[in-house]
């Protein structure tokens, strides 16, 4: 089941359990993971939809953080969503897991003593394999300790 269907289905559940703010977020969802279909003119794959999800949280955020605070209607609205938005989300990786894959993408190089300057090489080998699981500034912090 693609997650357009999901996301349906579950609208439609919220719509018949009367749960407005969560059918609105969901309607909102919806129509971003629709735009994107349409603008490819094909059915999105399991990491496009990801990463439409990922948009939504991070522009709902940003919503968020900019809202006045004398706007406390717009800061819940924005936080029911986020609760939405992430139960669509994928599982984010730990640290642990990053610096695995840090590892792994040394040895495939060959990198036994890995300096500053290897880390374009690595991040190069390394962003495809995390694109979608992992945040880019944490993937980048972590390469930066490892090669010190």
């Amino acid at each position: 089941m693609s997650m357009i269907d999901e996301v349906r289905s579950q609208m439609m559940a919220a719509m018949k359990n009367k749960d407005k703010d969560r059918k609105d977020a969901l309607s909102m969802l919806l129509a971003a993971l629709k735009n994107k279909a349409i603008d490819k003119r094909s059915d999105l794959t399991q990491a496009e939809e990801f990463e439409v999800v990922k948009r939504e949280i991070k522009q709902t955020k940003e919503t968020m953080e900019l809202a006045p605070e004398d706007r406390t209607d717009i800061k819940e609205a924005c936080q029911i969503r986020l609760l939405v938005y992430q139960e669509f989300a994928p599982e984010e990786m730990s640290e642990e897991e990053i610096r695995r894959q840090v590892e792994e993408v040394l040895a495939a190089l060959g990198i036994a003593e890995p300096s500053g300057k290897d880390k374009g090489k690595v991040m190069k080998e390394l962003m495809p394999k995390v694109k979608g699981r992992a945040d880019g500034s944490l993937v980048n912090k972590i390469v930066g300790e490892i090669l010190g």
